[in-house]
This record gives structure tokens, C-alpha cells and sequence, in this order.
């Protein structure tokens, strides 16, 4: 049965419609917002996009300067850009291609804080920025996040200014509170960064004062506070903040890595050494005054240094550090000579190598533990031999930590020369002495003396050097034994002071802090004292040194540090060497500075003119 409409329901039909109406006209109107919001974010990423090929091609001189303002053309680059700005007026300046190296072993991990090694750490460089960078050429510290800083009478506070236009690749904005976050953050005794603590403990308080304002305000005065301060690599808040909460998650990662450097991970947050090679994007979202020229940086992972050189033959990658054992021989190469840059040098600031006699294992004393030991390998290790026979001279004896032409280093000090009898003297004083005529020291237990020696297993140098060194003790009846390793079991061991002696490198400064390496308080699980190696009269003395700003006092108590060094010889300090390097010849403005080569100076200041490119997008 049909029934009629009333008036009734015809006013509730026509209100019912007017609402549909009603919201169909509201959803209409918010896509318009979205889509007029979306408009807006690609034109604003157009104009900046525009602006930044922009400043290239003013920079490279495809544009006249006087078509734009004179701030566009020149007022904006900063000094800590004028390097790179200089290369792009370069006749046959061009961006694009692909920086290819590759690196002698594998990864364990990228992530900050977590990572140990200098691998991490070049790779970091092009992703990673801090408030403040040192310039090549005169070596004194210039803006870069921060635009200016004002270092208070008496040392202890130091205000930076920072630029309102600097931007993480993800396109958030880096704000004093980034800058906040990354001390809090490395502070957190939960993360693991014990060596960045033992530096940063220095630091009272790191606050912000406004959105681009923060101030560090030190306990002491510290002679590396504007260093300390300006030189920490900002880290984004909202990137590892969650991690805080999850500080595990982040000890065990393997590639958290986001910043707001000319380059950026493809996939910030999973990265993994089963990945292999290693490769960064060019950040277009890049917020400095040039622009980076290559579009992609690439690490190989190739192991075995035949392989690397064919690999350089084959135009496969840029750069060959060559072997002393076959340095001669390649200059000779017809083929490597036609497509290569040479440079031999002693880098500036040049790091050293060392044989570390680890003091205590599992809790218990070791051999070494015990000065005249560590005294009688010193003078067991012919360094001179070594350099001369392995390294072919291409290298120099070092006797601390401190170069020779450092104001740190006592000129009065001469490294140690091979003595066989000495050595076999302070080893009978500390109670050894070939007990069963098998030509092997034994201990008062009749313990034999022999212990291994690990080392990188893909350094060919360096198992030549150990195989040596093998012969060498064995005159004095210690028994060495070689144990090589791959490099992330390498580091584990030492975080775990799992090893008796090991032979490895540190990297160099303008001024070396020992605190780090050689105080006790470092002597901790992860510390970079690794060796456990105390001593109350140099910790007081690096205490002292590192509070005194009056560079003439503290070079003095520098010096007498370093004599305690000398005498206890912790390490058996073996040399510096000088870097052999082939540079293909595609890779152009490779300069010399006082900090070394420019190569993978950021922003970059190499590229590959457009004729010679070969890698697309």
C-alpha cells in the first residue's frame, strides 16, 4: 500500500538534500585548498630549485652577473663557500658525474656516535655539518651553520649565531634546539658514545636562546672549547629523538645517518654492511651558498689491493693509494701515467701508527703490564728496518703521538734504535729468561713468552711488517704470533680490550689531545684507551694542559707529557707515512692545502668537465 508525501516529509527531503549540497560543496572547496596548498609547495620548490641553478650558473659563469643583484651574484657566498665558488669560475667547471672510490675492507657500521673508525667517519663528512669549519688555507675557523660566535673574557661561554636558512635533506629546519638536542643527546649515558662524552663532559650546559640562537657555557677554561664547541656535527632532533627511548635500537644500528650536508643516504635509516658498497645522493634540497658538482658518491668495497688497482685501470674508480712496493713501478706504467694525477706528500697533519701492548685482559695484569717489557719491544721493533725494507723509505719514524714539527713535541727526544741486548737485559730484569734451552723466553712459571699480534688481514704492508717483526723478536727468544683479522671483528675485540697487542693507526690534528687515548679515565668498555694503559702524573698533566688557554704554558706541559709517554712507551709508536696517490685525471682542481689534498672537501671543490663525464643521473 503506497502512501502519500506530506509537507512534512517534503521539508525533510529538501533539508536533507541542502545538507548533501552542503557537504559536497565543503569537500569541493577543501580539494581546492589542498590543490592550491600543493600548487604553492611545488612552486616554492620550483623557486627554489630556480634559485639554486641559479647560484650555479652564476657561479659557474653560464650567467652574467650583472643580469641579477649584486647579494645574488657574489654577497651571499660565504667564506666557508669561497673555495668552491672559485672552482666554479672555472673555465671547465661543470656539475654532474659520480665521485667512485672504494674503501680496503668492510663496514660494521655508519651511524654516528656508534661508528669507531675513519671510514665511518669520511663518509659521515659529507652528510653530517657543524657550526663551524677550519679554512685550508690559513687554518682559522670560519662560519658554516653559524654565522658568527662571540667567546666570553674569561672562555667559559660561547654564543653562536646561526643562519635562519639552513635545512636538514628532509627539509626540516635546523634550529638551535637541533643544536640543544645533539649535546643532550650524546650525553645520554643509555647511547653509546663514550669517546664523544670524554670530550663533550667539558660542556656545562648547551642551551638555545631564541630559534637561531644557542649558547655553550663551559665548567673550565678548555684550550679546544671553540674547536669543541663549533666543530660537533648537528644531528636532527625529530630524526633520533625516537631513540631515546629505543637507546638499544640505536647502539646495535648500522645506518642512521641524516643531516644537513651537500649529501644524503638514499634510505636514511636502513642502510647494512650486506648492502656492500656505500652510496650518497646529492642533497637537492642543499641550503649552502654552492652547490656540490658530483650527483652521487660511491665507495666500493674491494679488499684485496690487486683488485683495487685493476679496478683504477679500468677507470672503474677515481682515485689509487698506492703500496710502497709498487709506487716505483707504477710511475713507470705507461697506461697509469697516461690517465693519472701523481701526488707524493706528507699530509700536513699527518696521522701515525703504533703497536698497542694491551695492560689488562678478562681483569687480570698481562705481560705488558710491566714498563720494562714494553721498553724491551720498543727496542726490539727496528722501525728504521721496517720503514726502509716494507715501506721502501716512504715514510718517517714517529716517536709520539705529537709530529716533530708540532710545538707539542720536545725536539730533545729521538725515537728509539734497535738494541738487541738492551731489550734481552730489561726482559731478564722483569724475570725472563730462556729456562729449557729452546731458544723461547719462559717466566718465573716457566710460562712461555709469546703472544699475538693482531692486524688487518687485507693490509698486505702491514702482514710484510708483522712477518718481519716475527723474525726480529724471535732473535731476543719472544715468540710472536700473527693473528689477522677482518676489521669489524677487529673493532669488536677492541671495544671488548679482547687482544694482547694489536698494530693499527690514529688520524692527526693541528694540536693532538691526549685525553682521549691516553687517560685513565678512558681505560672504560668502548673507551679509546683500550690498552688500559694509567698513569696518575700524565692524567694530571693532560688535565693541566687542557685547561690551559695560554698556548706558551701549556706546549710545555704538552712536552712533559710526552716524555712520560717516551719513557713508558704504551705503545710501541712506529711512523708516519707519506700518502702515494694516483688521481684520474677526469677529476679536475685537485689542490694541495695545509690541511692535505682537497678531495672530498665539502662543499666540493672537484669536478669533471662535461666532455669527460661519464655517469648519468
Amino acid at each position: 500500500m503506497q502512501k502519500q508525501l506530506t509537507t512534512r516529509d517534503w521539508i525533510l527531503y529538501s533539508l536533507l538534500c541542502l545538507l548533501i549540497l552542503l557537504v559536497l560543496l565543503s569537500m569541493y572547496q577543501i580539494d581546492r585548498q589542498w590543490l592550491k596548498l600543493t600548487e604553492m609547495e611545488a612552486s616554492m620548490s620550483d623557486q627554489s630549485k630556480e634559485m639554486r641553478e641559479l647560484r650555479s650558473a652564476i657561479a659557474s659563469g653560464r650567467l652574467s652577473a650583472s643580469s641579477v643583484s649584486t647579494s645574488e651574484a657574489s654577497g651571499e657566498v660565504s667564506q666557508a663557500f669561497k673555495r668552491a665558488y672559485t672552482a666554479t669560475r672555472l673555465p671547465d667547471y661543470a656539475p654532474g658525474d659520480w665521485s667512485v672510490d672504494a674503501f680496503g675492507t668492510n663496514l660494521k657500521t655508519i651511524t654516528p656516535l656508534v661508528s669507531t673508525d675513519a671510514y665511518a667517519s669520511n663518509i659521515q663528512s659529507y652528510v653530517l655539518e657543524s657550526l663551524i669549519t677550519r679554512n685550508p688555507d690559513n687554518l682559522e675557523w670560519e662560519g658554516l651553520i653559524a654565522k658568527s660566535w662571540k667567546v666570553s673574557e674569561d672562555g667559559l661561554v660561547i654564543n653562536f649565531q646561526l643562519r635562519d636558512d639552513v635545512s636538514f635533506s628532509d627539509g626540516e629546519s635546523l634550529t638551535a634546539e637541533d643544536v640543544v638536542f645533539t649535546f643532550d643527546f650524546i650525553m645520554t649515558e643509555a647511547i653509546q658514545a663514550p669517546r664523544d662524552r670524554a670530550y663533550l663532559e667539558k660542556i656545562k650546559n648547551v642551551k638555545a636562546n631564541g630559534k637561531y640562537e644557542v649558547v655553550f657555557t663551559f665548567k673550565e677554561p678548555y684550550f679546544e672549547a671553540l674547536s669543541l664547541a663549533g666543530g660537533m656535527s648537528i644531528l636532527p632532533k625529530h630524526f633520533y629523538a625516537t631513540y631515546l627511548k629505543e637507546p638499544q635500537k640505536f647502539n646495535e644500528s648500522k645506518g642512521l645517518l641524516l643531516g644537513s650536508g651537500p649529501y644524503k643516504l638514499i634510505d636514511p635509516k636502513n642502510w647494512t654492511p650486506d648492502k656492500g658498497n656505500i652510496e650518497l645522493v646529492r642533497n637537492e634540497r642543499y641550503w649552502g651558498d654552492v652547490q656540490p658538482s658530483y650527483n652521487r658518491i660511491l665507495w666500493k668495497i674491494i679488499q684485496n689491493d690487486s683488485a683495487r688497482l685493476t679496478t683504477y685501470r679500468n677507470g672503474d674508480i677515481d682515485t689509487y693509494s698506492a703500496r710502497p712496493v709498487e709506487y716505483q713501478e707504477l710511475k713507470k706504467d705507461a697506461q697509469i701515467i697516461a690517465k693519472s694525477q701523481n701526488f707524493e706528500y706528507m699530509p700536513p697533519v699527518v696521522g701515525y701508527s703504533y703497536i698497542g701492548w694491551n695492560q689488562q685482559r678478562a681483569g687480570k695484569p698481562t705481560r705488558f703490564a710491566d714498563k720494562r717489557v714494553r721498553q724491551a719491544m720498543t727496542y726490539l721493533t727496528d722501525v728504521s728496518r721496517v720503514i726502509k725494507d716494507v715501506f721502501l723509505d716512504y715514510a718517517e719514524p714517529a716517536v709520539s703521538p705529537f709530529g716533530e714539527t708540532s710545538k707539542q713535541h720536545d725536539n730533545a727526544l729521538q725515537p728509539y734504535t734497535f738494541n738487541l741486548e738492551k731489550a734481552k737485559a730489561l726482559l731478564k730484569e722483569a724475570g725472563y729468561e730462556d729456562r729449557n734451552g729452546d731458544g723461547v723466553l719462559e717466566d718465573k712459571a716457566g710460562k712461555p713468552f709469546e703472544f699475538k699480534l693482531t692486524y688487518l688481514e687485507s693490509n698486505e704492508d702491514t702482514k710484510r711488517m708483522v712477518l718481519l717483526l716475527k723474525d726480529l723478536y724471535a732473535r731476543a727468544g719472544v715468540r710472536l704470533i700473527p693473528f689477522p683479522q677482518e676489521w669489524p671483528v677487529m673493532l669488536e675485540n677492541l671495544d671488548k680490550k679482547d687482544f694482547e697487542a694489536i698494530t693499527l693507526g690514529w688520524t692527526s690534528g693541528i694540536e693532538t689531545d691526549l685525553y682521549q687515548i691516553f687517560h685513565s679515565n678512558q681505560a672504560i668498555s668502548n673507551g679509546d684507551n683500550y690498552i688500559s694503559y694509567k698513569n696518575p702524573e700524565l692524567d694530571k698533566l693532560i688535565v693541566e694542559a687542557r685547561r690551559t688557554v695560554d698556548e706558551d704554558k701549556r706546549m710545555p706541559l704538552w712536552q712533559q707529557a710526552e716524555r712520560i709517554l717516551y719513557e713508558d712507551q704504551p705503545y710501541t709508536f712506529l711512523m708516519r707515512r707519506k700518502s702515494l696517490l694516483f688521481v684520474d685525471k677526469r677529476i679536475h682542481n685537485v689542490l694541495m692545502t695545509k690541511l692535505g689534498l682537497n678531495l672530498g672537501s665539502l662543499p666540493m671543490e672537484n669536478y669533471v668537465p662535461a666532455a669527460q663525464q661519464k655517469y648519468t643521473q
